[in-house]
């Protein structure tokens, strides 16, 4: 299986391991992510105003690249998700904007309108992969780890545009730890914002918050954290994360499958 892959900027820089694990994963479970052709910053931040064409034409043109090729688009970073996945719901729902932008994009010979399906790589592994095949993969299972999944704001929310997950009580993360022999921890902080975006303005309201998501997931018993989210791993690694162990996803991933050491 072939997917139309948006890694975004920040896993070409600061996020590589993000990246890198994740294709060499997917290559171990059968499936190839195709970064598609001369894509462009997605903005990283989803922009509110209604009127506003030019922010979403980097996402637009994304899309329907995967559109052209017939294919899913998937992403890693929250961030890009985030705004991939609201973009693409308003060019299947919002019809002015659809118009508009298609207006604008029409000397590209763009005409899209919602058409290709986005992906976190988590979905890829729960929908497509499956966990319970996942498990068939894993040959260092994280036996005796006690992991807490921080998804952050980005994933989960809006819910009912992003259809990620239970936005209150999310799991796949969870199931996804289980699948690796890990064990994971609820904690009441998993779903909370870091304070991410405010963390240059307000450092102190920054680190407070990261502070809260790192003892609340010690707090019940985890000795690491995991997220798929570059802005949440630096703020929460940073300002609160010097006694606990905070990687991406994907790490874990490719750890268990034995691919870490190697590559």
């Amino acid at each position: 299986m072939v997917y139309s892959y948006y890694p975004g900027c920040t896993l070409k820089t600061k996020a590589k391991e993000l990246d890198k694990f994740a294709r060499i994963s997917a290559e171990a479970l059968g499936f190839k992510l195709e970064e598609i052709e001369d894509w462009q910053c997605c903005g990283a931040v989803y922009p509110l105003g209604t009127d506003e064409i030019a922010p979403k034409l980097a996402s637009v043109r994304a899309l329907n690249a995967a559109k052209e090729q017939d294919r899913a688009l998937v992403t890693l970073c929250s961030a890009c998700h985030h705004v991939l996945k609201r973009v693409n719901d308003d060019m299947k729902n919002d019809k002015d904007m659809s118009k508009r932008t298609n207006n604008y994009l029409a000397e590209e010979e763009i005409n899209y309108n919602g058409e290709a399906e986005v992906l976190h790589y988590l979905e890829v592994l729960d929908k497509h992969v499956g966990f319970e095949n996942l498990k068939k993969h894993v040959v260092k299972p994280l036996e005796g780890r006690k992991i807490g999944a921080y998804y952050g704001c980005m994933l989960l929310r809006p819910s009912k545009i992003m259809q990620f997950d239970d936005p209150e009580n999310p799991t796949i993360f969870e199931r996804f730890i289980k699948a690796l022999g890990g064990e994971p921890v609820i904690y009441s902080y998993r779903n909370e914002c870091c304070g991410g975006y405010v963390a240059l303005k307000e450092k102190e309201m920054a680190d407070e918050m990261a502070t809260k998501v790192v003892e609340s997931a010690k707090e019940q018993g985890a000795h690491e954290i995991i997220t798929a989210c570059p802005l949440c791993l630096y703020n929460v690694k940073n300002n609160a994360g010097k006694h606990m162990k905070v990687v991406y996803f994907t790490d874990l991933l490719a750890e268990a499958l034995g691919l870490d050491e190697n590559n």
